[in-house]
């Protein structure tokens, strides 16, 4: 039987990090399922849906600490059950741009929260010269949702906050 395992490593950006963390789990005969990757500063994370046996699944939670440590990460790992289907047949992407104020990310987050709209990836960058942010949320939506309405919403959000926003169909709920 399967098993599943959420693995998150962070720390120095350094080439060959992610290397060694996708040989260590290739090693211990562990499948990468999914995984993310982002660089924040001077720091890189990682983090990726592992499944194997029991036993590879055990063997990478024993090795993991010491190439950790070597690698100066600080990583954390908490086994899971693997990926349900559920019942979202549209998938967006909802941007906005403008210049940074605090509590936007916040009223966006709460926007869909509100609304009961899982956000499948989050992605906001700001550029620190000229305080002009940007992001884009991917959320998937079930066959009720009324797109028009939650578009007419979104837009009177970022209006609120002097911002251009917009939402878009996409094919997928990942970046």
């Amino acid at each position: 039987m399967s098993e599943y395992l959420v693995l998150t490593a962070m720390g120095p950006d350094r080439t060959g990090s992610v290397s060694e963390l996708t040989k260590l789990a290739s090693e211990c005969g562990c499948n990468i399922v999914d995984s993310r990757m982002a660089i924040f500063g001077l720091e890189f994370t990682l983090i990726m849906l592992l499944n194997g046996s029991n036993k590879a699944i055990y063997q990478l939670e024993s090795k993991l600490p010491i190439v950790a440590h070597e690698l100066e990460l600080i990583t954390m790992m908490k086994r899971t059950s693997g990926y349900h289907e559920r019942d979202f047949v549209h998938h967006y992407q909802a941007n906005y741009a403008g210049i940074d104020q605090p509590g936007i990310l916040k009223a966006v987050t709460a926007f869909f929260a509100t609304r009961n709209i899982d956000i499948s990836s989050l992605k906001s960058e700001i550029d620190q010269e000229t305080n002009h942010m940007s992001a884009a949320v991917l959320i998937a939506l079930r066959e009720n949702t009324s797109i028009t309405q939650l578009e007419a919403d979104f837009v009177e959000l970022c209006e609120q906050f002097d911002v251009q926003g917009c939402l878009k169909s996409v094919q997928s709920n990942l970046f």
